[in-house]
């Protein structure tokens, strides 16, 4: 098991095609006077000893924030479980059994995620996804890694949805209180881009 204070690496999963803004780079738009990539970044780095960024195309488009950028290890853009594969094989490359994922439009996650997510999966050799208020948020997960080969041919074989492939291979539930802003919310249209309040 993963020690709440000796936290797994990270990868934040930004490889969709982000249809609902239009197509491009979601985390590149600006969102508070900052590339919304930023935020999530900011909140993730102070809980994780290393992050990289999941995204497919030329990688030099996100030099500007200092962090390796690892492609889809299957084309034709499945959706975010290519990601989380992607992030196991990371992990596994730099010799880390676990891997926590988060999406790259979600400026507000919990400044406790990790250990949160950590303390989870005590159950479940290591194995959680965040819920909040009756909602699943499987993106943002602790992932053995020691489950590659299973989510690589799961996904030959047609797995998509995130969340269902998590709770049937054993996933805990890692529950967090709402908030407001819910540290969940993601931007998914340009007019998420224009909030109410600020990003704390």
């Amino acid at each position: 098991m993963p020690d709440p204070f000796d936290a797994p690496p990270g990868m934040i999963l930004a490889g969709g095609l982000s249809r609902r803004m239009g197509g491009g780079d979601k985390g590149l738009v600006p969102f508070a006077g900052r590339p919304l990539l930023s935020h999530v970044i900011d909140r993730m780095a102070p809980q994780l000893p290393a992050i990289a960024l999941n995204a497919n195309g030329d990688p030099a488009r996100f030099a500007r924030f200092g962090i390796e950028v690892v492609p889809d290890p299957v084309p034709g853009h499945p959706g975010p479980l290519a990601g989380v594969l992607a992030a196991m094989g990371w992990a596994e490359a730099g010799g880390a059994p676990w891997v926590i994922t988060v999406p790259g439009d979600t400026p507000w996650l919990p400044g406790d995620l990790v250990p949160r997510l950590i303390l989870a999966g005590e159950a479940t050799e290591g194995f959680a996804v965040a819920a909040s208020g009756g909602r699943l948020h499987p993106v943002c997960g602790l992932w053995p890694v020691r489950l590659r080969a299973t989510l690589a041919t799961d996904l030959a074989a047609g797995a998509r949805r995130i969340g269902d492939w998590a709770l049937s291979q054993g996933a805990a539930r890692a529950e967090f209180p709402a908030g407001s802003p819910d540290p969940f919310a993601n931007l998914n249209t340009p007019a998420d881009f224009d909030p109410p309040g600020a990003v704390g």
